[in-house]
């Protein structure tokens, strides 16, 4: 990206960004024209390719921009440090669920470029994934108390179940092409119940 980019107005920074989010969470990456992202942020697509030398580079500069937000969002609602997984879960459910709120195509972008299939981004997209949202990383940053939990549970295990569950969810709406926001965050919940139901320990 031309370091020159920041330098524009933080409006026009913004009309780019949201355009290329709109065009993207819409299409695949094969069928988003550069020409319509820059039609639709009111510039021209020489500008565009000026800032941007290719849709890759544009692509890739929007996909870390999603993390970079999802990292200080889950920051600002508190999920890191937590003794107790569900609390920390619940509240990075509230952190997402506001992102999307607030970002509502950098939301569906972020699901269809995990998602993307063309080879090439999605390559570059699954590393920059597991450089921010690491299974292990994640749980180092809890610092849970295992007696929350029943006796001799595998808590590595039952993390990696629920993080898996919870990607096959996002693939299953992502599969029915329209997302509810509302939907999805009553599913979480529900998931959620569920599985406090499952591993928590019952006070006696």
């Amino acid at each position: 990206m031309n370091p020159k980019f920041y330098n524009l107005p933080e409006e026009k920074q913004q009309a780019i960004i949201n355009a290329a989010y709109r065009v993207f969470s819409q299409n695949s990456y094969k069928n988003s024209p550069m020409s319509e992202i820059a039609s639709l942020a009111g510039i021209s697509k020489s500008l565009l390719f000026h800032y941007f030398s290719n849709k890759k580079e544009l692509y890739l500069f929007l996909w870390d921009k999603c993390a970079e937000t999802t990292i200080e969002y889950l920051t600002k609602f508190g999920c890191y440090g937590q003794t107790e997984l569900f609390e920390s879960m619940e509240r990075g459910m509230r952190a997402k669920m506001e992102i999307i709120r607030c970002y509502p195509d950098m939301g569906t972008f972020t699901l269809r470029a995990f998602y993307e299939k063309d080879p090439e981004v999605c390559t570059d997209v699954q590393d920059s994934y597991h450089r921010y949202f690491s299974v292990k990383a994640d749980m180092t940053r809890l610092n849970l108390d295992p007696d929350q939990f029943i006796p001799g549970l595998d808590i590595g295990m039952m993390y990696r179940e629920m993080y898996w569950a919870s990607e096959g969810y996002l693939w299953e709406v992502m599969q029915k092409g329209d997302v509810d926001i509302g939907q999805m965050e009553k599913d979480f919940n529900r998931m959620i119940a569920f599985w406090k139901s499952v591993y928590l320990r019952r006070e006696e």
